[in-house]
């Protein structure tokens, strides 16, 4: 089963597509449109991060590919072999997800790199249709509380009784594990509020329980 995305051209969030109109005049040879999922429907993992980055997925079409979060979220996954091949932070680099499946949840650029509340609910249909579509999946992992959220919502669970936690592992009702990690954004990882150690433990922990 292939889940349902938003086309090129949505409409569902005017800001997004008031700045998607505005990237394609200035950058033309960019993808500037929904960014669609990575990976392997019948993976059993997948990791929701919070939206394409303006420079990131949002020019190269791939999530998470070409701009600095990449770099460690696709190290990790080859680490732990839910990937292979090697990150060139380009969607023709040959890099293989074999384990997983990534995707956003919020598929098109926002600006500022932050999403609105109204732009998060108006995307979690795709977001739901992407779970409901994988038909092996045993565990999210959520990169943030927005995306914490936006699989609660897609699950039909209230965010309040399940709180984001980094390192958290949570068995929803569904069966499903839900993980929890900070964003692998450069501003989590220049902090210190992410540390690779710290990013590979909570994989690592996902690892353990689907295999």
């Amino acid at each position: 089963m292939t889940p349902d995305a938003p086309g090129r051209d949505c409409d569902l969030c005017p800001r997004l597509v008031e700045y998607r109109l505005a990237n394609r005049a200035a950058h033309g040879d960019w993808h500037n449109a929904p960014v669609p999922s990575f990976g392997r429907v019948d993976a059993p993992v997948l990791v929701v991060g919070l939206a394409p980055g303006v420079r990131g997925a949002n020019r190269t079409g791939r999530p998470f590919t070409g701009d600095f979060a990449g770099m460690l979220l696709y190290t990790t996954l080859l680490k732990f072999g839910l990937a292979s091949g090697a990150y060139g932070a380009s969607p023709d680099d040959g890099l293989t997800l074999t384990g997983c499946r990534v995707t956003n949840a919020v598929r098109c650029v926002p600006p500022g790199n932050l999403p609105v509340p109204a732009e998060i609910n108006a995307c979690n249909a795709f977001l739901t249709g992407e779970i409901a579509a994988m038909p092996n999946l045993r565990a999210v992992l959520a990169l943030g509380g927005v995306a914490h959220k936006a699989v609660l919502r897609a699950r039909g669970l209230r965010a309040s009784h399940v709180p984001f936690r980094h390192g958290a592992l949570h068995d929803l009702p569904d069966g499903l594990l839900l993980a929890d990690s900070y964003h692998v954004s450069r501003l989590n990882t220049n902090t210190g509020r992410l540390t690779t150690a710290m990013f590979e433990a909570v994989v690592a922990d996902i690892v353990a329980r689907t295999r």
